[in-house]
């Protein structure tokens, strides 16, 4: 063993804004946050790997309805849900990803056995279904994934949208769940999973899945698990430009997510934000709208939960 043990998760930039939060709701989702940092705990604590230890705490949010993830993904603008993820492996970068996913109880699952049973990075719709299958992978219906919350923001969407009267809700346009730990041998991994936009076209597809924009994670540098307006962190690269200007500038993980986070993110126009872990344990959760669902561990010692 080199080290202590570090995990970030998060349950996505979408944060309801202060005064819409009720002190219910508010309660609910440090609770989630608080099992979910457990999972990816208790992985590491039995010195498990990074790896494993983003895959636990990844199935865990997708099964939390709160998030839109897995159960509780939001719908796109013809009513049906369409998950993407991917996850990689700081120790070689070996990666899996899924796109245009419905069936499999946990999207994260599907995109490791893509990483692991298949020659290929990134798969979408019946190819990632099939894997999922030869994986022996537990699927289920349309009414497991479906909430009342979700269906009815999409009609509130597409009534707004009727209107003319869209506004740039982050709550509607962010929502994506992730995880980044460094375990005591210092390897990294990230993991990423999203139901995307609210109203979406059918076939859109955003960051998350994407190595090098959502997610992200090599043993040199950082893992990066990301959130928020996919178009913009797509466009800039987000995960990349991280760990770019890491070993190209040789500066610290905290002040090459805050730089773009923080500044080349907002002149692109997007908002949202990430979660990240350098190979000392370092952990930064930058964000640069209202807030970001986030929990964090490091062996234990420094841990919490937060939302603004």
């Amino acid at each position: 063993m080199t080290g202590s043990f570090s995990l970030a998760i998060h349950g996505g930039a979408g944060v309801l804004p202060r005064d819409c939060m009720t002190p219910e709701r508010e309660a609910a989702c440090h609770v989630a946050l608080e099992r979910v940092l457990k999972v990816g705990e208790a992985v590491l604590q039995k010195d498990g790997s990074a790896l494993d230890a983003v895959t636990a705490a990844v199935c865990a949010l997708e099964d939390e309805p709160l998030f839109n993830a897995g159960r509780g993904a939001v719908f796109t603008r013809d009513g049906v849900q369409e998950m993407d993820a991917a996850i990689m492996d700081g120790r070689d970068r070996s990666a899996g990803a899924v796109a245009g996913l419905f069936g499999p109880k946990n999207p994260i699952l599907a995109a490791r056995a893509v990483m692991e049973t298949t020659d290929h990075v990134l798969m979408i719709g019946q190819g990632a279904v099939d894997v999922a299958r030869a994986a022996a992978l537990d699927f289920r219906e349309a009414p497991y994934f479906f909430t009342q919350e979700r269906w009815d923001s999409l009609q509130q969407t597409l009534q707004m949208e009727r209107d003319g009267a869209l506004n740039d809700d982050p709550s509607r346009r962010h929502g994506t769940v992730g995880a980044v730990a460094r375990d005591r041998n210092g390897a990294l991994a990230a993991a990423t999973s999203t139901g995307g936009m609210t109203a979406k076209r059918t076939g859109r597809v955003g960051d998350s899945p994407v190595i090098g924009a959502g997610t992200f994670a090599d043993n040199k540098s950082c893992a990066i698990s990301a959130t928020g307006d996919g178009e913009a962190f797509l466009r800039l690269c987000v995960a990349h430009e991280i760990d770019a200007r890491m070993r190209l500038t040789n500066i610290s993980l905290e002040r090459a997510a805050a730089e773009v986070v923080l500044c080349d993110l907002g002149a692109a126009g997007g908002s949202g934000g990430l979660i990240a872990i350098d190979r000392n344990g370092a952990i930064t959760l930058p964000f640069n709208c209202d807030g970001m669902y986030r929990g964090w561990s490091v062996d234990a010692d420094d841990r919490g939960t937060a939302i603004y």
